[in-house]
Formats: C-alpha cells, sequence, structure tokens
C-alpha cells in the first residue's frame, strides 16, 4: 500500500509530507509545478477540483478500494482516521483538534499568504495598504496561537493534525516578518516540532 502525493513546497503541501511522516505512512510524491500551472491539468483536476495542492490517492482506502481526497485539512483528518494517530478518538477530546485545524484553515494561512502576496510585489503603492491590513491581521493570529500554548504543549493539547497543520505556515514565519521571539510560547512548539524526526524528514521531502 502506497500513498500518492500531488504537492508542492508550499506550507499546504508540507502539512500534508510532515504528516505522512509522523504516521509512518508509505507514499510517493509527484510534484506539482504551480508555477507551470500544472494544477489546472485534466488529470489533476480529476483529483482535486478546486485545482489546489496537495491531493492523494490512496490505493488502501476505506472497504479496500482506492480514494482520492482534496485539501490539506481533509487529508489531515483522513489520515487521522485511517491510522487512529494524532486524532483522538473521544469527541471531548477531538472538538480542539477540530477548532484548532479550522482556525488554521480559515486564518492562519489565508491571512499569512495575502502577506506574501503583497510583499512580492514591486510597485510601493500596490503594496502599502494590503501588506500593512494583512500583516496586521497575521501577528494578531501569532498572539492568539500564543496566548494558546500558554496553558498547553500542544494547540490541542495532545499532539494532532492541528500542529501539522498550523506548522506548515509558521514555517513561513520569516517571510511574514515576524520574530518568534515576539512570541515566546510559539517558538517553544515550534522548536519541539522540529526537534521530531518526523517533522524533520516531512519537511526534508521532495515535493518540487
Amino acid at each position: 500500500m502506497t500513498i500518492t502525493l500531488y504537492a508542492w513546497g508550499t506550507p499546504n503541501g508540507r502539512k500534508a509530507s510532515v504528516a505522512l511522516e509522523e504516521m509512518e505512512l508509505p507514499y510517493t510524491v509527484v510534484p506539482i509545478n504551480i508555477n507551470e500551472r500544472q494544477q489546472f491539468q485534466p488529470d489533476f483536476l480529476r483529483i482535486s477540483p478546486n485545482n489546489k495542492i496537495p491531493a492523494i490517492v490512496d490505493t488502501d482506502g476505506p472497504g479496500g478500494g482506492p480514494i482520492s481526497v482534496f485539501e490539506s485539512g481533509a487529508i489531515l483528518l483522513y489520515l487521522g482516521e485511517k491510522t487512529g494517530k494524532f486524532l483522538p478518538a473521544s469527541l471531548r477530546e477531538r472538538v480542539p483538534v477540530l477548532e484548532w485545524l479550522m482556525w488554521q484553515m480559515g486564518g492562519f494561512g489565508p491571512m499569512p499568504g495575502q502577506v506574501h502576496h503583497f510583499a512580492a510585489l514591486e510597485a510601493e503603492a500596490d503594496r502599502r495598504y494590503g501588506l500593512k491590513r494583512f500583516s496586521d491581521e497575521t501577528r494578531r493570529l501569532y498572539g492568539v496561537l500564543d496566548r494558546r500554548l500558554a496553558e498547553v504543549e500542544f494547540v490541542a493539547g495532545a499532539l494532532s493534525v492541528a500542529d501539522f497543520a498550523i506548522l506548515g505556515w509558521a514555517w513561513r514565519h520569516e517571510r511574514h516578518k515576524v520574530d518568534l521571539a515576539t512570541y515566546p510560547n510559539v517558538q517553544r512548539w515550534y522548536e519541539t516540532l522540529f526537534a521530531r524526526p518526523g517533522v524533520q524528514r516531512g519537511f526534508a521531502a521532495k515535493l518540487d
């Protein structure tokens, strides 16, 4: 059984590779070069109709048949269900995992992503408004995360797929113009995760 990961070396791609490594699942990578718009090719759209990476195909899906999964959050939940790892069985324990995964998907991804966009613009007039708006919101989200991590070791208490999702974006903190020393609890969490061999393998995986 091998999972095929369709990805590129982006925060969302790294979420999936880290999860696969931490869950010790065998997988192969098919790079989807988003700079060359390969995400719009018909073969990939059959797997990921929203033309976004990552996506996976698991030949040993539910009932033993193949299944494809698109959207990084859905992939993390699927892999957690499949392996029983990093996704609690208890609904009470699962709720904070879902909360913090949705927090990442709804905010700590879209907002830093806008920072990436506006920071790359050459014209100062084009950059200024958008960069301030989304940088302020990104720093607010880092503050939310820092306050949460003052209370718990990992975002949902125990290590979970929510941590992998958030880490994919925190990995780009330098591009967000964020000094993690300003958020000491985030820095502690970040360093703890990057000390894990599975996380290291996930970020070392060649996705592009």
